[in-house]
């Protein structure tokens, strides 16, 4: 078995690249081709492809029949972005199979719906998460403190007394 370089693995990328856009240009459109590397700003590996009037972005992945959707679908979003394409979607090379009909393709279901509607569904905000606000404490006369989480069953049955000094003269502090 032969070692894969970074030459090898560059050379394979770009063989499947041009496998699938000719699978495409063949079977979809003819003006889709590979598209040359842009660098930080990549948009993408192929170019050409279109459907209800947007740009669809196309990621190739050759990783010897290893699927990586996470890292994947995060590039093509980033590309997606930089293309200001509608969807965007991963062609992934299942390992045996040398025609590109065979590949699989993974998308987010956030651009299916893209693909399917022609436009993009609302991104959901990125803010902070908030907490939930903690339950209330409650103490008795003679100071004892515990929180209030509501029935518990076992420990909340002899009523709502304190069960430091078994008064019953509970009540809300916060």
């Amino acid at each position: 078995m032969t070692r894969r370089t970074r030459a090898s693995a560059k050379a394979a990328g770009t063989r499947f690249e041009s496998s699938v856009a000719a699978y495409l240009a063949e079977h979809v459109d003819q003006r889709i081709e590979r598209r040359a590397r842009t660098g930080a700003k990549d948009r993408g590996d192929l170019s050409g492809l279109r459907h209800s009037g947007g740009r669809i972005l196309v990621e190739c992945k050759d990783y010897g029949g290893r699927l990586l959707p996470g890292p994947w679908l995060a590039e093509a979003e980033v590309e997606r972005g930089n293309d200001d394409a509608l969807a965007g979607l991963v062609v992934a090379k299942r390992r045996g199979k040398g025609d590109p009909g065979d590949q699989v393709v993974i998308i987010a279901l956030r651009d299916l719906v893209a693909l399917l509607t022609g436009s993009r569904p609302e991104e959901p905000a990125q803010g902070p998460a908030t907490a939930p606000s903690p339950a209330p404490l409650v103490s008795c006369a003679c100071g004892h403190v515990r929180r209030i989480h509501g029935p518990r069953p076992g420990l909340d049955d002899a009523g709502p007394g304190c069960r430091a000094c078994a008064c019953q003269s509970f009540g809300a502090t916060s």
